[in-house]
This record gives C-alpha cells, sequence and structure tokens, in this order.
C-alpha cells in the first residue's frame, strides 16, 4: 500500500514536473523563433526554407531526399526551393551520372545566411551558458545530446 502510495505521488510530481517542462521549452522556442524570425525575414526566408536550407548546408539532396527529411510532398518541397532558388540560396544541379536526376546544391550566399544565423544562436547560447555553473552547462548539454538521440533513434523529421 505505501509502495501504491509513493507511485502516486511520483507520478503527480513528475506530471507537474513535465508539464512545467513544456511551458518552459514553449516559452523558450518562443524566444529563440522570435530571434530568428526576424533574422530570417531580412533575408526573406520562411522557416521551412531555413529548415531546408540546413539540411543541405553539407550535402546537395535529391528532391525526393529533401520531401521526406522535411516531411512534405515533393510538389511542395518543389515550391520551398523554386524560392529559394528565386533569391539565389540554392541552385539546381543535374547528376552526373543520370542527368534526368536533380540535386539541390546551397550557394554560396545560402551558406552565408546559415552561418549568420547559426551565429546569432551561438552568441544567444552563450550568454545563456554563462549565467549556468560549468557542471550544468555539461548536464545541459548531455540532455539535449540524449533528447537528440531519441530523435533519430525515432526517425523524427529532420
Amino acid at each position: 500500500m505505501e509502495q501504491a502510495i509513493m507511485s502516486d505521488t511520483t507520478s503527480e510530481v513528475q506530471t507537474a514536473d513535465i508539464e512545467r517542462l513544456a511551458d518552459i521549452i514553449l516559452n523558450l522556442q518562443h524566444c529563440f523563433m522570435m530571434g530568428l524570425s526576424e533574422q530570417l525575414a531580412r533575408g526573406q526566408v520562411s522557416f521551412s526554407q531555413f529548415f531546408l536550407l540546413g539540411h543541405i548546408t553539407h550535402e546537395s539532396l535529391s528532391m525526393t531526399v529533401i520531401a521526406k527529411r522535411m516531411n512534405h510532398t515533393t510538389a511542395a518541397a518543389t515550391g520551398i526551393v523554386d524560392r529559394l532558388a528565386k533569391f539565389g540560396y540554392v541552385q539546381r544541379v543535374a547528376a552526373e551520372n543520370d542527368r534526368r536526376k536533380v540535386f539541390v546544391k546551397i550557394t554560396s550566399k545560402g551558406t552565408d545566411l546559415v552561418d549568420s544565423i547559426r551565429q546569432d544562436i551561438i552568441k544567444n547560447l552563450s550568454q545563456i551558458m554563462s549565467l549556468l555553473p560549468p557542471q550544468d552547462q555539461k548536464a545541459w548539454l548531455r540532455i539535449y545530446e540524449r533528447m537528440q538521440d531519441y530523435c533519430q533513434d525515432k526517425q523524427c523529421p529532420q
């Protein structure tokens, strides 16, 4: 009986903590997204377009792979690529071994935009990290690495 009471109490505390964490995450996302939104507005890029640029920063991808990673239809992904190409952030490149297959490659202008926004995120995170003692900084990184591993294991859209 005592163990059942402890389980209920633990569950209530966990639920309250989880609900509080959900509120914190929503507030943090809002804070970071507002800053990101301002940066993106200067570059005339939407969140979806920016995330696509992030996917192709280190490798050119086919439209099929882009659509899958973004959890969009190929038609929707094509629309995003069209707009990015219009502003000079990406270019389409034919595959060497099959000219019918097209890859999307980030341009130097696109790379500059991603790098600029990434540096802004790093600056903001550095300010937050400076408020934490070193052991909390390491714990925060470990927790986010575990969350990333979870998302990759669950094959969340990246």
